[in-house]
């Protein structure tokens, strides 16, 4: 039997990441940045008014401080003007926020510190030099670096590519993953199960989990057992997939002929994992490309964890991310539970967290049965218990592994 750890290292080793590709930048959120954006102009491009007010010089102004300065108002500058003005001494010029500076004005005095007039304005208090203006280049110069090579793409550096000009990026891809499943006894979701039939849970559970992730996910959905059309389904998955997951084609029967089924696309190892649940499962390279591709257990519940210890670290270490693993954190256990000697649980839980002192807390889950699908989608984590511990008492620390946090 194989221990966990030595597993999740043989799978990140297979890790497979696509190849750059350039795409819209409104398509690029959520992905890593595959280059460095350099700002070929300034940002902002012109001095500009920070607020609505009147442009000034600072020094027609600095006399507010003693009593009311009043200046004449020669004009006024709306957002988007490109229509260029000159300002002379002891004069003002009426702004908007986002409107370019006239010349010689180096200052804009907001209109509450004025009375408003539209044709000569009251000053009452001063501005200095720069005063509500934002100057050329004060967010991004020239030359500069605007979304750094590595850099996770998000709302604030899609608007910073498009504040500098750019409608595409060279991003890393999101990894295609194909989700497949097996079994005579499956029914896809829009027929009513007969006699010993059950729906295909894992098609969509697994399609969505891996969506969660970060992939580009094909659901093949049901396909039939017979090898001849199981490795006719599998090869062309390969030519269009970095990751594919067949559910249901692991252990007894069925598993030996799944395996016979892909031979001659590779070798399929499917020794035991030291963890429950999912501890029968198995993993190759197979095709020309060497795509990673699991076999993961017909149980929905048990299928859904193998993904989340094994299968989720390696799209999100083919994405590029630093750290493919999910946060986890010690809590302090609410009830008793109970794992299998030699292997690691992986067991659902419920994180909370204590109001007054902020120490974790986590109440187990379902933990009486691997089957129990609907704990899982009520649990926020799971209770990772290690191979040689097989009771934990109420209150004592276990190391949980955040799962996807609730709306």
């Amino acid at each position: 039997m194989r221990s966990v750890d030595e597993q999740l290292a043989r799978v990140i080793a297979a890790a497979v990441r696509p190849a750059p590709v350039r795409v819209a930048i409104s398509e690029s959120q959520g992905l890593l940045c595959a280059e460095e954006v350099v700002a070929e102009r300034a940002l902002p491009g012109f001095d500009q008014a920070a607020v609505d007010g009147y442009a000034v010089r600072s020094v027609d102004v600095q006399a507010a401080n003693d009593e009311p300065v009043q200046l004449p108002v020669v004009g006024e500058i709306t957002a988007g003007s490109r229509q260029p003005r000159r300002l002379q001494p002891g004069q003002a010029v009426r702004v908007a926020t986002g409107a370019p500076l006239p010349t010689l004005a180096d200052a804009v005095v907001p209109l509450g510190y004025t009375d408003g007039h539209p044709a000569k304005v009251t000053v009452r208090r001063p501005v200095p030099s720069a005063g509500f203006v934002r100057r050329t280049g004060e967010d991004v110069q020239t030359g500069d670096v605007a979304v750094r090579r590595g850099a996770t793409i998000g709302a604030a550096q899609v608007g910073l590519l498009a504040a500098v000009g750019r409608n595409k990026v060279l991003v890393h891809p999101r990894p295609r993953v194909s989700v497949i499943s097996i079994g005579e006894e499956l029914v896809d979701v829009d027929r009513t199960p007969g006699q010993g039939q059950v729906y295909d849970v894992n098609s969509y559970a697994l399609a969505a989990a891996a969506r969660d992730a970060g992939a580009e996910v094909s659901r093949v959905g049901i396909q039939s057992a017979d090898p001849r059309r199981l490795r006719e389904v599998v090869e062309g998955r390969l030519l269009l997939s970095e990751i594919v997951v067949v559910a249901g084609g692991v252990g007894g029967v069925i598993g030996d002929e799944v395996r016979a089924a892909l031979a001659d696309l590779g070798d399929v190892d499917s020794t035991r994992v030291a963890m429950h649940p999912g501890s029968v499962q198995g993993f190759g390279r197979l095709g020309p490309d060497a795509v990673p591709t699991f076999l993961l257990p017909a149980n929905p519940m048990s299928a859904l964890v193998v993904f989340e210890v094994l299968v989720r670290p390696l799209i999100r270490a083919a994405l590029g991310k630093r750290n493919p693993y999910r946060r986890a954190v010690s809590a302090r256990l609410l009830s008793p539970l109970t794992s299998t000697k030699g292997r690691r649980g992986y067991l659902r839980g419920q994180l909370l967290r204590d109001a007054d002192n902020g120490e974790y807390l986590v109440q187990p889950l379902g933990i009486s049965g691997s089957h129990l699908l609907a704990s899982l989608a009520e649990a926020n984590c799971l209770i990772m218990v290690d191979e040689d511990v097989t009771d934990v008492v109420v209150g004592e620390e276990v190391l949980v592994s955040f799962l996807a946090q609730k709306s």
